[in-house]
């Protein structure tokens, strides 16, 4: 591997996949986004966004697009982890609270509402896909990207010290 712009590229396609895969099952399954599910979507698409930028950056500028998509994949690792610690405790919710109507006035909710803007509760239980539920999904697709990322980067800068 002499770039990172494959691994980058590859990542951002998976992210947009899994945002895809959020619209589908919002506007065609009727399963309405809570405020940490679109917390999570903001993460997958910050991962998409540094990773797009990156693999279109010098050697140095891909590094740190990497590291910091690694870091928004863990920033929604923890929230999708959050989210599934609210799902466990039957009194918790993180429904129409204060977190949905901030969520809902950033620009990007008012400028992208079909994918941006909260309007579901965390605590409705929608059917699991393939035996697990959506924030486990989730969960389950930041850590990946998290291992994929550090994994390249890792490769990328020992690389870098073999010149």
């Amino acid at each position: 591997m002499k770039t990172l712009r494959p691994v980058l590229l590859t990542v951002a396609a998976i992210c947009l996949m899994l945002l895809g895969v959020a619209l589908y099952l919002q506007h065609a399954l009727d399963m309405l986004p809570c405020p940490l599910c679109v917390i999570q979507r903001y993460a997958f698409a910050a991962v998409a966004v540094f990773c797009l930028v990156g693999a279109f950056l010098p050697r140095t500028g891909a590094a740190v697009a990497a590291a910091l998509a690694g870091l928004s994949a863990l920033a929604g690792a923890g929230v999708a982890g959050w989210h599934l610690w609210i799902k466990s405790q039957p009194s918790a919710s993180c429904g129409i609270d204060p977190l949905e109507t901030s969520l809902n006035t950033i620009p990007s909710a008012k400028l992208l509402p079909f994918l941006f803007e909260a309007n579901g509760l965390c605590s409705t239980e929608y059917p699991p896909i393939l035996g697990l539920s959506i924030p486990q999904w989730s969960l389950i697709w930041f850590v990946l990207l998290f291992l994929v990322l550090a994994y390249a980067l890792r490769r990328h800068c020992a690389q870098a010290r073999e010149r």
